[in-house]
Formats: C-alpha cells, structure tokens, sequence
C-alpha cells in the first residue's frame, strides 16, 4: 500500500464539535463587553449630542450613526427606531448616574441631592438633554417608561438619606422617603421648565431647605388618612 493510500485509510478524527450559534439580540439589548460596549456607549453619546443640540424631532438613526462613526446597518438592527434609543439612553444615564453623599445629617443630605440636580441641569448638554428627554415623553410611552425608571433609579438612590434620618429622629416615623427626595427635585425641574432658566445654586438650597422643613412638619407622613378613596363623610 502506498503512503497516499495510508493517508487515506487513516481513521480521521471526528470533527470538533461548534458551539450553538448566539441569538440576536433585539433592538436597544446589547451583549456586554469589547466591541459592542463601545459602540454602544458612542451610540448613545452622538445620541445624546443631537437631542441636546437640536432636539428629539431632529433625532435621526442614520446622523447618529455618522456621528459615532458605526455602521448605518449596526444602528438601525440595534436600536431600530428613535424612540427605542432615547429609551435606552435613559436607562444609560440612570446606571451612570452618580451615587448619593452621606453628610451625617438630613439637611446636608438632601442639599447635596439638590446641589447635584442643580449642576446637572446648568450643565448647558445635559439641561438641554433633560428638556428633549421630558418634552419627548409627553408624547411617546416607551420614552414616558424609561424615564420614569429613570427617575425611580435616583429617587431609590437617595431615599434611604431620608430613613436614616428617621432612625435618627430627624423625621416623625411613617415618613414617606420617596416622596421627600422628590419635593428636593421637584421646584428645579419646574423653574427649569417653566422658565427655561437653568436653576442656580441658591435655588438648590431653598428646595433642600423646604424639602426639610415639610418633612420634619410631617407632610409626608403616610396615614389612614391619606386614603383619599375612602368614603368622605358629611353627617346628618
């Protein structure tokens, strides 16, 4: 027998076995790591920059794509519409966000709340981000969702400055943590709003100081009483 007919009666080894093929994933979902990280994080960045410069209505998949200097076809599989981008930049924004400062007492707690919002809000990108991001939730419920998980993300972050200060007896018991960190918020949003004028610092510490004399008040406190579904009685 020849060598080549040896070659060919050698018993082959059988061939490795190739690992099941990965699923796409869907629109706006993104595998964590390497490549993918990083166009998605210059997805959302270029993103971010044309609602801050221009606005929601002028939010477009493929000037994104340029922007952030990713393929067209990459954008539109993996988001596949505007609303499902400004979507999962909010749900970016709420993992960067940064986390709460403990100073020890209520009052240096939620002035450093406000302090922040107040710097996010005067920050000329991100104020005008917030104001696209709201207006486009108005009309749209994927965008209404993801920002009120946003929000829901930073009003947790914060309240247990408030329960500890409960525990502290800074606050009567039953106060409503949530509700506290919101009323910080609350009046910078609303002067940003309104008058489209950035808050300034001041401004920050009248919301962290009403925030604080309403709660020690027992405003938000939660009571029987609050149950405003309950039969209203009139007498007689």
């Amino acid at each position: 027998m020849s060598a080549e007919d040896e070659r060919e009666h050698r018993p082959q080894p059988d061939p490795k076995p190739q690992p099941d093929p990965q699923p796409d994933p869907g629109p706006g979902t993104l595998r964590p790591g390497g490549r993918t990280a990083r166009v998605r994080t210059a997805v959302l960045r270029a993103a971010g920059d044309v609602l801050a410069e221009q606005g929601v209505d002028r939010l477009d998949l493929s000037d994104v794509a340029r922007r952030a200097e990713v393929g067209k076809t990459t954008v539109y599989r993996r988001w596949g519409s505007v609303t499902a981008l400004v979507a999962d930049l909010l749900v970016d924004m709420a993992e960067q966000s940064l986390p709460r400062e403990e100073t020890g007492s209520l009052l240096g707690d939620l002035r450093a709340n406000a302090l922040l919002v107040q710097r996010t809000l005067a920050d000329p990108r991100q104020g005008a981000l917030f104001r696209a991001v709201i207006a486009a939730a108005t009309c749209d419920a994927r965008t209404a969702e993801a920002l009120r998980h946003f929000y829901e993300v930073r009003v947790a972050e914060w309240a247990p400055c408030v329960e500890q200060a409960v525990a502290r007896g800074e606050l009567p018991a039953g106060t409503d943590a949530s509700q506290v960190v919101r009323a910080v918020s609350a009046p910078l949003y609303y002067e940003l709003l309104t008058t489209g004028t950035a808050p300034d610092t001041p401004a920050a510490e009248r919301a962290a100081q009403a925030a604080r004399a309403a709660a020690a008040a027992g405003v938000y406190v939660i009571s029987l009483s609050d149950d405003l579904t309950a039969p209203i009685s009139y007498g007689g």
